[in-house]
């Protein structure tokens, strides 16, 4: 792992904290723009209005009930995100939202002083603002919502009640829901996947591989030969690191299928959980990995360099790196995009085809929307967040309202997602005019065949790459849920274990030696208390196949 990514992941343990995708999120377009922090509740008339109102109105008396709803978002995009559909909802369902839009930039300081006490809104909008671990270890501060749901969420019910993972993602460890789900209407099983230079293989006359033998093949061909055609032999670099884990993805055809959310390196095999770096596969690929960094087939910065460095090599103005992962071409090789394809699901040495596929932590997540503490008459904001569940709802959410982000045929009940104005990338656009991937939304099975995209790219190309790749799809490690208990276990034990495993892993590939030291490795594993690790993964994997 990439010292800087592994000191993040050590420190977002110690604070009980899980790491955050988005559906299409491009991490480098995403934290562009001014970072001031904009507020729409502001002035003390406003404070003071809805602290009189939010909660407290006489629903018979006809008076209209005021919240506060507060959400962070990655960049000041401005305030279109709610003012189409999410505002018009509230005023179908009686109800006036006042949005307190808070950057991400500053959200690590207010959510500190929220936490300790500080003036709650009534909601937040999307888990970007709290994750599991944080409302479970502060449970007073959010409350419960399964028997609000029964009362006054209709379509969220009928859900739950038919859908089994949804009610399983939506139900923490302790039984109860503290935050509502969601299921994204662009679904797709995988969410990186490893991308080729084309233009490589056309220069050197190369078909793409389709097994691990193969690949090898061609990486050293990209390596020896001129592959990108400037006349130097020396400035191609064969595999290098794109926005996923580069060792994960590189292992893939020994079966290292690593989840969207790799927090713990969880995968399943044989319908039980397996901590990857523990298994014959990783330490089989691991050992092909060595082989063929000594040969000069991968980067040999992989574990030093940094993120800056990382997009130079990228993005450099002749494309240098002949394969790397990532989440679309467009969003891994910027500019050079075009001369990139989707490298096949390679066959391994024990002839099945693996690729890296999580739906459930790819389209689903919890704590989508929460109630505070301060919240004194919660039902009619949760029927105002009930309307975010249908499909015109779901959709308008993720790329922009009717008319502005999305159109619907009513005839065929096909749905066209607009092309971008303004010179904005699609994804940006539906930033801007969308709460996008946070937030209530539910896209049924086979939604992705009623829509359009008048514009190739972003989620257009990702969800035509899934329908050719997802058959190769394996069982992933599921969503699960942890108590606050295992989660005070797991931000104790997981740090010295992840930090043991990354520096044995860049030793391991860079130098060699796993399979005489594998015993030893194991062995220490257990002395840091991995056999406690891997119960807390089974009790919450059991606890959660219990909820659906």
């Amino acid at each position: 792992m990439h010292k800087k990514k592994l000191k993040a992941l050590i420190i977002a343990l110690a604070m009980t904290t899980v790491s955050l995708t988005g559906c299409g999120n491009n991490t480098s377009e995403l934290s562009s723009g001014n970072v001031t922090n904009n507020e729409t509740t502001t002035g003390e008339a406003a404070k003071t209005e809805q602290t009189n109102t939010a909660g407290n109105a006489n629903e018979n008396s006809g008076d209209k009930p005021v919240y506060e709803v507060a959400t962070v978002r990655w960049s000041d995009w401005g305030e279109d995100y709610h003012t189409g559909f999410p505002d018009a909802a509230a005023a179908e369902a009686g109800v006036e939202v006042q949005w307190n839009t808070i950057l991400f930039s500053d959200w690590g300081d207010r959510k500190a002083v929220l936490l300790a006490g500080g003036d709650l809104p009534d909601a937040f909008m999307g888990d970007i603002c709290f994750t599991e671990a944080d409302v479970l270890t502060n449970v007073g501060t959010f409350i419960p919502l399964e028997d609000y749901i029964d009362e006054y969420m209709p379509n969220l019910k009928a859900i739950l009640d038919s859908d089994p993972k949804m009610k399983a993602i939506a139900t923490s460890a302790d039984g109860h829901i503290y935050g509502l789900p969601k299921k994204d209407p662009c679904g797709v099983t995988i969410y990186n996947q490893l991308f080729i230079n084309q233009t490589w293989l056309d220069n050197l006359g190369l078909d793409l591989p389709t097994t691990w033998e193969e690949f090898e093949d061609v990486l050293r061909a990209f390596k020896e030969q001129d592959a990108n055609g400037n006349g130097d032999l020396n400035d191609e670099i064969p595999y290098g690191e794109g926005y996923a884990d580069p060792v994960m993805f590189f292992c893939l055809p020994f079966g290292t299928t690593l989840g969207t959310d790799g927090t713990y390196t969880m995968t399943i095999k044989d319908g039980k959980p397996v901590y990857l770096p523990t298994s014959q596969e990783y330490k089989d690929g691991i050992a092909w990995m060595h082989k063929c960094y000594a040969d000069g087939l991968i980067d040999a910065e992989l574990f030093t360099q940094d993120d800056s460095m990382r997009d130079a090599k990228l993005m450099n103005d002749t494309p240098i790196i002949g394969v790397a992962a990532g989440w679309t071409a467009d969003s891994t090789f910027g500019p050079n995009a075009d001369q990139y394809v989707a490298l096949p699901a390679l066959k391994g040495p024990d002839g099945e085809c693996y690729i890296s596929a999580d739906p459930d932590h790819a389209n689903f997540a919890r704590c989508q929307f929460m109630i505070t503490s301060s919240c004194e008459n919660p039902g009619p904001l949760l029927s105002w967040a009930d309307k975010f569940y249908t499909v015109d709802a779901s959709i308008q959410n993720m790329y922009g309202s009717f008319g502005v982000g999305v159109e619907k045929d009513e005839s065929t009940g096909m749905y066209t997602v607009l092309a971008p104005r303004d010179g904005m990338s699609a994804d940006t656009y539906a930033w801007v005019y969308s709460l996008r991937s946070y937030g209530p939304k539910y896209g049924p099975d086979g939604f992705n065949e009623k829509l359009i995209f008048e514009e190739p790219g972003g989620d257009a190309s990702k969800i035509e790459l899934d329908k050719a790749m997802r058959q190769y799809a394996k069982e992933a490690y599921p969503n699960v849920s942890y108590t606050v208990d295992q989660l005070n276990t797991l931000s104790t034990l997981y740090t010295d274990i992840l930090s043991y495993v990354s520096v044995n892993q860049a030793t391991w590939v860079t130098e060699g030696g796993i399979e005489q030291q594998w015993d030893g490795y194991l062995e220490q594993l257990d002395r840091m208390g991995y056999q406690d690790f891997i119960k807390i993964q089974n009790d919450a994997y059991d606890t959660y196949k219990a909820n659906e």
